[in-house]
């Protein structure tokens, strides 16, 4: 069981439309917890931006094309996964959102042949610090936006469209992904 804190009633609120156009107030005040779902998330303004933030750039990346649904295709779904980091002093940094591809509804041979998760071996980060220490060189911390969407697929695969973002002119269509998502197998 997962307990969240009561959030505060909002006092100050904006009327925004959804893709479906009902109206509805979203929060302003800054969430202090990670949702577990986009109902939830969509509450608040923080994290409806992170979203967009990451609808921005999976579009950018050219990550899938909408295409008409047909019968015959094996769709998955998506959801987003809700993330705050935080500055060393521990205060907040910023709302991160994730789309993921529900991929465990995949079926072998049908949407993927194998499988494959680049991760990065203990051995190596270790090497790469004995170096810079050696070398008396400065290391630099960074987040890398969508790092794994760079994977260009080989097989069809096709996904709902993400919860919150349906296209409104296509809202029958799917997204045939181009590049790999989180979650796909």
């Amino acid at each position: 069981m997962v307990l969240r804190p009561r959030q505060p009633k909002t006092t100050m609120s904006t009327a925004i439309t959804t893709a479906s156009t009902v109206s509805f107030s979203r929060a302003v005040s800054l969430p202090t917890y990670e949702p577990l779902g986009f109902n939830d998330a969509n509450r608040y303004e923080a994290w409806h931006d992170a979203m967009r933030k990451e609808i921005q750039a999976l579009r950018a990346n050219r990550t899938w094309s909408l295409v008409p649904f047909h019968p015959s295709m094996n769709v998955v779904g998506s959801r987003w996964v809700y993330k705050i980091k935080h500055r060393s002093d521990g205060n907040i940094e910023r709302y991160k959102a994730h789309l993921i591809a529900r991929g465990f509804t995949q079926q072998e041979d049908i949407g993927y042949s194998e499988t494959f998760s680049p991760i990065i071996k203990q051995a190596t980060v270790k090497l790469v610090f004995s170096i810079v220490v050696s070398c008396d060189w400065k290391i630099h911390q960074l987040d890398i936006y969508n790092a794994f969407l760079n994977g260009v697929l080989d097989e069809e695969v096709y996904m709902k469209q993400p919860p919150g973002f349906v296209d409104s002119a296509l809202p029958s269509h799917v997204c045939r992904l181009h590049k790999s998502l989180y979650g796909l197998k």
